[in-house]
């Protein structure tokens, strides 16, 4: 921590600057002094006479300011913050002068110098309740992770709003036309207008499931129902739906190296994590989709194997400059279609299992993604 007043340098060489940790006994717990510098928030202390005593590394981090200047200065100087309307914070809170049963200032916005916004909280130290001030602590953050945030929710609905409102619309066109000239129409017409909106409404139903898993997933809050799965099986009958719609059974390769360890995991998520890779793969890939099922080195502390699947294309595959922000919500590897989710819920499915994911460029030059799964045996089986 950093005072005033003192030498640059103990008699051992320490930096004197910094305030000696109090005994141990005078202290909760029994752990060692935090290093003020350590905080991941602003922290600045002032004493009874309003002098900055403490002004961490995270402080002159948000603040632009350096330790040396505002250490010694009185707190409205050294740190002069303004509300959103211009008016001066310190002599509206008046924390050495105001009423003496405050003990806090709640976190809100301010400005510094320059209109940077800051979240600013503080707390007022008495020795007794009622009793006069003898030091206020100050605690600051940045707004920029919370700034971000709520960009990405704009995002997200702005995203959601442009999604729902194509299908919807031809939902309701459809259906207005129908209801209004029923009897012009043929029954081959009549089915196909019922055909579009059943996919519509399907298309609105699954961007609903993935809003609903990106709360659950944010939340930390994704249900993991593990039962046995057979990991090969289930890429079968994914690879066999393709072949069904009319892709080419040669297309796809499934290689199965066995023996492969007895996998407990949530079988419809692992459906929705194989499903969108080899939707990936087969929409915005070329060539053969090639998927390997390998047993592998287990993620999880305490497990000696797993399940790994790689699923490859032979596309033009993902630019290199692009690699770090596949699994974030809103990319897009391509401009057909998509709402950019896919992948960031499958992130979350995969660590939810314990698992890890990762995105590469495969042999044959195209996207190669590659998760592992933990066996996690339940307990009781163990």
């Amino acid at each position: 921590m950093r005072v005033v007043g003192s030498s640059s340098t103990a008699p051992d060489g320490r930096d004197a600057r910094r305030t000696p940790a109090p005994p141990q006994a005078d202290r909760v717990g029994t752990g060692p002094a935090i290093d003020p510098d350590e905080l991941p928030d602003g922290l600045v202390t002032a004493d009874e006479n309003g002098r900055v005593t403490c002004f961490n590394a995270a402080a002159e981090r948000i603040t632009a300011l350096r330790a040396e200047d505002a250490l010694g200065r009185h707190l409205e100087k050294a740190l002069p913050l303004e509300d959103l309307e211009g008016r001066r914070w310190w002599q509206l809170t008046d924390p050495y002068g105001g009423l003496a049963i405050r003990v806090r200032q709640p976190e809100r916005n301010l400005l510094l110098p320059g209109g940077r916004e800051v979240l600013v909280s503080a707390r007022y130290v008495r020795d007794e309740p009622l009793g006069p001030v003898r030091g206020v602590v100050v605690s600051l953050r940045d707004t920029e992770a919370r700034h971000r945030t709520e960009r990405s929710h704009a995002e997200l609905i702005a995203t959601v709003a442009h999604e729902l409102r194509s299908p919807l619309t031809s939902v309701k066109g459809f259906t207005a036309t129908l209801l209004a000239k029923w009897e012009r129409f043929t029954d081959d017409q009549k089915r196909l207008m019922l055909e579009t909106v059943d996919a519509d409404a399907d298309r609105v139903t699954r961007l609903i499931a993935e809003l609903l898993d990106i709360s659950r997933i944010d939340s930390g809050r994704l249900e993991v129902r593990r039962q046995p799965v057979d990991i090969g099986a289930a890429v079968g009958r994914h690879i066999q739906a393709y072949v069904a719609a009319g892709q080419q059974a040669d297309r796809f390769l499934l290689r199965v190296e066995q023996p492969l360890p007895a996998l407990w995991a949530d079988p419809d998520k692992v459906d929705q994590v194989l499903s969108n890779l080899l939707e990936n793969a087969v929409r915005h890939g070329e060539g053969t989709v090639t998927i390997d099922i390998t047993p592998a080195p287990s993620p999880r502390e305490g497990e000696e194997t797993a399940t790994s699947v790689t699923v490859s294309d032979e596309g033009p595959g993902i630019p290199e400059e692009s690699m770090n922000r596949v699994f974030t919500r809103f990319w897009r590897g391509s401009k057909r279609g998509g709402t950019g989710l896919g992948l960031y819920i499958v992130k979350g499915i995969v660590e939810a299992h314990g698992g890890t994911i990762t995105v590469g460029r495969a042999p044959g030059g195209g996207a190669e993604f590659r998760f592992t799964l933990p066996v996690c045996t339940p307990a009781y089986l163990a």
